[in-house]
């Protein structure tokens, strides 16, 4: 099949119910082989909760990538405050720029399925997701051993921003953050913070 074949589609929060089992099994199969994210305690079920509390916000943007009618990728993310996102901890230590920021988008999942990465899939689902977001800074959350992902995002201009902790007995995960060029919609590598 050729990628050419690959349709993008947009959803948003009300959309996400119906669709929803569909997402799970897609990342499931896309962290088969990912001991690292099943070490940290990411399963189906945490990614049930977790989109299911995110798509109660108004903004929240699912773009599912489909190959003759069946999903095999898809991205989601949300326009949030620095705060929010970084938390007060690590808030501090992260860039002026990217701190202060009114158009900070939270990038929560991008997955593809096996068979079907390394074909620039997650590339255009990303790139529809910031379009749709608009925003002047993106930043997602990365497994620091997960080298195949580390290295596309680094690919996609994200660089290091600091270590990221949901809590006291949650994993630590790499932060990174890309800065967009609104003008030109063009994203780039972010300066790292001192």
């Amino acid at each position: 099949m050729s990628d050419s074949a690959i349709v993008l589609r947009r959803y948003g929060a009300g959309d996400t119910p119906a669709l929803l089992d569909t997402l799970v099994d897609l990342w499931a199969d896309a962290h088969t082989d990912s001991r690292d994210v099943t070490a940290a305690g990411f399963t189906p079920d945490t990614l049930r909760r977790q989109i299911t509390g995110h798509a109660r916000r108004d903004d929240f943007t699912l773009i599912t990538a489909y190959a003759d009618g069946h999903p095999v990728g898809f991205g989601y993310g949300f326009r949030c405050t620095p705060t929010y996102w970084f938390g007060e901890t690590l808030l501090p230590s992260i860039s002026e720029d990217a701190r202060t920021t009114g158009a900070l988008a939270g990038i929560c999942e991008l997955a593809v399925r096996p068979a079907w990465q390394g074909r620039g899939i997650g590339v255009r689902v990303h790139s529809t997701l910031l379009d749709a977001l608009k925003p002047e800074w993106a930043s997602l959350l990365a497994m620091p051993g997960n080298d195949a992902a580390q290295r596309l995002y680094h690919r996609l201009g994200y660089r290091y921003a600091g270590p990221y902790r949901s809590g006291a007995d949650g994993p630590v995960l790499d932060l990174l953050l890309l800065h967009c060029n609104v003008r030109e919609r063009d994203c780039s590598a972010s300066r790292r913070p001192a």
